[in-house]
């Protein structure tokens, strides 16, 4: 008689204290300051307005391929490394019996559908490199290295001429190859569900 009234008391004692550290409130941390907010708040849209000043050109991204170590990866030919390609190559890679096929990784991202030949917008590039390269010191490029690298491997994919320079007014109007490949998701409104058939 006593042992299910012992379990039922520290039952109902542990779903309390379940639900207590689950309130709003926990007396621990702050809110983030607005200075906090704007660091993280990096994302650059398909207009670009975000994108902050500096410029740049394929022969300075070029320098900066080879001097930021991005062949280490991708290698000297943006193409053909273990990561993903960069740059497309024109030929068909050659056939070797001696060497076995490269593993793609997960998303296989090859010559077919390389960011610069796939991507809708050009500033989707520019936001990828700012945010995410070079891998193990990511977000130490500057602006103006990121317009150039951008402006490389635009020119490298055959988007723009070699002397176009890259900055926040000219990116935006880079016409993608794939511009017109993708469709936008509907216009979301609160309190909609934000998938057909989700809640």
């Amino acid at each position: 008689m006593g042992l299910p009234r012992l379990v039922l008391v520290m039952a109902v004692l542990g779903i309390s204290q379940t639900a207590w550290t689950q309130s709003p409130t926990y007396g621990v941390g702050r809110a983030p300051t607005a200075t906090e907010m704007r660091a993280w708040d990096i994302a650059i849209s398909p207009t670009g307005k975000e994108l902050p000043t500096g410029q740049g050109t394929a022969k300075e991204g070029a320098a900066l391929f080879v001097r930021k170590g991005c062949a280490g990866c991708h290698g000297a030919t943006g193409s053909g490394a273990h990561a993903p390609t960069l740059i497309s190559r024109k030929d068909p890679p050659p056939a070797s019996s001696s060497m076995p096929a490269m593993p793609c990784l997960a998303p296989c991202v090859n010559d077919s559908n390389t960011m610069s030949v796939h991507s809708p917008f050009a500033t989707t590039i520019w936001d990828y490199i700012n945010r995410g390269m070079p891998l193990g010191k990511e977000g130490s490029l500057t602006p103006n290295e990121v317009y150039s690298l951008t402006a490389f491997l635009l020119f490298k994919n055959g988007v723009i001429k070699e002397d176009e320079v890259m900055d926040a007014q000219s990116l935006p109007k880079v016409k993608m190859p794939n511009r017109d490949g993708f469709g936008l998701p509907p216009e979301w409104k609160h309190g909609e569900p934000r998938l057909q058939g989700y809640p």
